[in-house]
């Protein structure tokens, strides 16, 4: 009797490289629509929201990473300049890169926090987009708190779970939620994938205006 094979490792293996190359193919389609939103100046705000940035914090760390990711490309093409061979892949991958950085920033510009008749929409760089409907939110308060670095994204205390979206290890923001909801997070668990949390904590840049804008619903 010949022995079975279990090809089920291997078939997860594959489920995770698909999951992965979706995710890149997906985050490099949304820094070219940032790039274009960006340009057209249309910022991904529902009709009737106010958008509430939250970019300030890492603003110039983001501009200088450009400039000098910018500056790098003559100068590496300046080096290689003699073998064709070398010189053309760095220079395409030069350019993606300084454009992926474009599209980075240009994505914390348009797709800011939202606020409207729906509900909330908490936003993140490429990837994070929770919406929340007023009758999910128990309570919005405006409380600043420092983390330390590093500090874990979900944070578990009893039966709270927090979902935590820092700036510069800052947030200023805290909301409670009705009842246990489960959002999706990019990646795999534990980190990532499908998490049920009770309350969130972010940064915004303007949070006055943010809690009038939310005292209009809440």
């Amino acid at each position: 009797m010949s022995a079975s094979v279990d090809i089920r490792p291997a078939a997860s293996v594959w489920r995770r490289v698909g999951a992965f190359l979706k995710r890149a193919l997906l985050l490099e389609l949304s820094i070219y629509a940032s790039i274009g939103r960006f340009i057209a100046r249309r910022p991904a705000i529902p009709r009737g929201a106010a958008g509430f940035s939250y970019h300030k914090p890492v603003l110039t760390v983001l501009i200088v990473f450009i400039v000098l990711s910018a500056i790098e490309i003559p100068i590496v093409d300046l080096i290689v300049h003699p073998w064709p061979a070398v010189r053309i892949p760095f220079l395409i991958l030069g350019i993606w890169g300084v454009t992926w950085m474009i599209g980075f920033l240009c994505a914390y510009l348009m797709r800011p926090y939202t606020v409207g008749p729906d509900g909330l929409r908490v936003r993140q760089g490429l990837e994070i987009d929770l919406p929340f409907s007023w009758d999910d939110i128990a309570s919005v308060s405006r409380n600043t708190r420092v983390d330390e670095p590093k500090s874990p994204r979900l944070e578990e205390e009893g039966d709270s779970r927090t979902l935590v979206f820092r700036m510069a290890d800052e947030t200023n923001i805290e909301v409670e939620l009705e009842r246990p909801t489960a959002v999706r997070l990019p990646g795999h668990a534990p980190k990532g994938g499908e998490q049920t949390i009770t309350g969130l904590r972010f940064w915004v840049d303007d949070p006055r205006a943010f809690m009038d804008e939310v005292r209009k619903y809440l």
